[in-house]
């Protein structure tokens, strides 16, 4: 008869080493961690290629709103603006435009589509203006994609990947604030915060898995995907044959995906 424990014992004490070994690769692979070597390449680059005399870093902020939490990867303060701040570490291809509401990635045949960072950023930027009392024109809203991804569509100019936020951040040469109006700003910021702490992190990780859950159910209700190939179905309008004036769903992609569906009645 086999004993199990004591198999197991020695599988253990043989391979033990692996164990905090695939606690590592599962960590590597997470989205914390992802987003973590983000904000760490995105801080690099700041402190490296932005003279602290004139720019003014301040990363992981997390204010209070109306309805829960908002969190900013960084806010740069400058005489020449405030620069919020969005970081994307992802890899593949990146389709969007700046209107529309969801972007796609694409990694060889999968495609995800993610929100539009143009407008999460735009909920961060009116946050901070209004906790500030900033007009509009001294916010800048700045995205950056770091990790391997390649942008298939032609992106807005504050829409960048690694460095480049530098470039754009630099081509900023109009005083828009004083130097006393740069430490006010800085303080005002520093009281508006949230303490950073693993509570303030968890509480608002769990208003925004809300707010995905909220618009993930919105957008099942509003939204008909092409069962075969995942693109929006839209509504067309059947012109000969017998089904003449009817119309149907079919498939955005068509002609590479031709899927079609009746009308529900």
């Amino acid at each position: 008869m086999i004993d199990f424990s004591t198999l197991f014992s020695q599988l253990f004490s043989s391979f033990w080493w692996a164990i905090p070994l695939l606690v590592l690769a599962a960590l590597f692979k997470s989205a914390w961690f992802k987003g973590f070597i983000g904000e760490v390449m995105v801080n690099m680059a700041a402190r490296l290629f932005l003279n602290k005399n004139d720019y003014h870093l301040i990363k992981n902020v997390t204010i209070p709103t109306e309805d829960g939490t908002t969190q900013i990867d960084h806010i740069i303060v400058s005489r020449f603006g405030v620069f919020v701040v969005e970081t994307k570490n992802m890899k593949g291809w990146i389709f969007g435009g700046e209107h529309q509401k969801q972007w796609t990635q694409q990694i060889f045949k999968s495609k995800h589509r993610f929100q539009n960072p143009l407008h999460q950023n735009y909920k961060h930027t009116k946050t901070l203006e209004s906790a500030l009392g900033l007009p509009h024109e001294k916010m800048i809203s700045v995205v950056v994609f770091v990790g391997d991804s390649t942008f298939k569509t032609e992106m807005p100019a504050n829409v960048t990947q690694g460095g480049g936020y530098i470039r754009f951040i630099k081509s900023h040469t109009k005083i828009l604030l004083t130097e006393s109006e740069v430490q006010q700003i800085i303080g005002q910021i520093a009281d508006g915060r949230l303490k950073p702490s693993i509570k303030t992190h968890i509480e608002h990780a769990r208003h925004v898995k809300e707010i995905v859950a909220n618009k993930e159910a919105v957008q099942k209700l509003d939204a008909k995907l092409c069962p075969k190939c995942g693109s929006d179905m839209v509504l067309r309008t059947s012109k000969k044959g017998p089904e003449a004036g009817n119309q149907f769903w079919g498939c955005s992609a068509f002609p590479k995906c031709r899927t079609i569906a009746a009308m529900e009645s």
